[in-house]
């Protein structure tokens, strides 16, 4: 991976390269950017830059040491992300378990989410997590010198997962570090990692990517249309997983909007409508039993969802990307009871539900409650 392949964020780069060339390499940086905003890849070209510089550019153990970066496998290179046991690793799961499957997931699309990588290991039904088991490992690796006499490098992607004792024995390499060694943690969360890490690390923030920027490397990379390119570009919120699963029809988005008509369709009709409110509890029941991550990306459909439905209110067409698959729902008729005095309350309360789910809360709990709520907002009258 190498900077040239990293889409956008050109002042990030010159940033990052400048560190190199000054010889002032903070050794615990903190990347902060939303999914698809491309934190790793960037992470991963800058992990080259850092690791390759003792080579004379151009050299034979240059491009040896490229080629490593490249396949993964350089030995100073350390990756930590988040895990849990599955049908290969029982107990003790930590990242050195899953190279392969690592590997595999970064050649595959380096912009995918976290969703994607629990797929690959068979546990989306469950929450990946960093644990204090990989703190362990990442200590006794820093201990040994580097093998090739320069930097060390540990990149840890969704930083955020790391639980308190893992966080904590972290802090230590943070505030001690070894000689030559570069944390890069990776957040798409940043207030979720203790604030006693976050204060020492240099934070640098990544925005979304430009729809210019996608829609060039779709172009570049799928062979695809200009026009289609942009199309897609426009729909993908700055997050090119997002237009890469666009590309390629993602199905999960036909089911979303299911259960999602299902359910504001039961909250309008509820007020004083048992078999509507039976609807929603069963709605509820429904949902808890799908995997705590197929639950969070869908409670983050319909985070967007409703605010497409209050740009269609006030007339911002220009910014719409939604279509239904299903001919009987219409974004038209349900944008009016999406409005500035119940969408703060209604995106609150899809955003606390996720927090919830992601601390092993009680999903059928979370899914009833969250109903209730929206069968009161959906109601609610516009201010004039």
């Amino acid at each position: 991976m190498d900077f040239s392949q990293v889409i956008g964020h050109k002042h990030i780069k010159a940033h990052l390269k400048k560190t190199i060339e000054n010889n002032r390499v903070p050794h615990a940086q903190l990347f902060i950017g939303a999914s698809g905003s491309g934190v790793l890849p960037m992470a991963i070209a800058y992990a080259k830059e850092l690791l390759c510089s003792t080579h004379e550019k151009d050299s034979d153990s240059y491009r040896q040491c490229e080629a490593k970066v490249a396949k993964l496998a350089h030995p100073d290179l350390h990756f930590v992300y988040p895990v849990n046991t599955n049908d290969v690793v029982k107990k003790h799961p930590v990242s050195k378990l899953f190279t392969e499957e690592w590997r595999d997931f970064i050649y595959k699309n380096p912009y995918g989410n976290l969703f994607e990588w629990l797929q690959c290991l068979g546990i989306e039904n469950k929450q990946g997590n960093i644990n204090v088991d990989e703190a362990h490992d990442i200590m006794k690796t820093l201990s040994l010198k580097s093998y090739e006499g320069g930097y060390k490098v540990v990149i840890i992607w969704m930083a955020d997962a790391m639980n308190t004792s893992c966080a904590n024995k972290i802090l230590k390499l943070v505030e001690e570090p070894p000689d030559k060694t570069i944390l890069l943690l990776l957040s798409e969360k940043e207030e979720q990692i203790i604030t006693t890490i976050r204060s020492r690390c240099q934070k640098l923030d990544f925005p979304l990517l430009s729809e210019e920027d996608i829609a060039e490397k779709l172009v570049e990379t799928k062979k695809i249309s200009l026009e289609m390119a942009k199309t897609i570009s426009l729909n993908a919120n700055g997050n090119f997983n997002k237009a890469l699963q666009a590309l390629a029809e993602d199905g999960n988005t036909i089911i979303f909007e299911k259960w999602f008509i299902t359910w504001v369709r039961a909250a309008f009709t509820a007020k004083g409508n048992k078999n509507a409110i039976n609807t929603l509890l069963n709605w509820s029941e429904s949902l808890a039993k799908e995997g705590r991550e197929t639950q969070k990306k869908f409670l983050s459909y319909c985070i967007e969802t409703f605010r497409q439905a209050m740009l269609k209110n006030y007339k911002a067409d220009s910014l719409l990307f939604f279509q239904s698959e299903d001919p009987k729902f219409s974004i038209d008729k349900f944008a009016p009871f999406v409005h500035q005095n119940n969408i703060f309350e209604i995106i609150s309360g899809l955003e606390d539900s996720i927090y919830h789910i992601e601390r092993n809360g009680n999903s059928k709990i979370i899914f009833t409650d969250l109903s209730i709520k929206l069968t009161r907002l959906i109601h609610q009258k516009e201010a004039v």
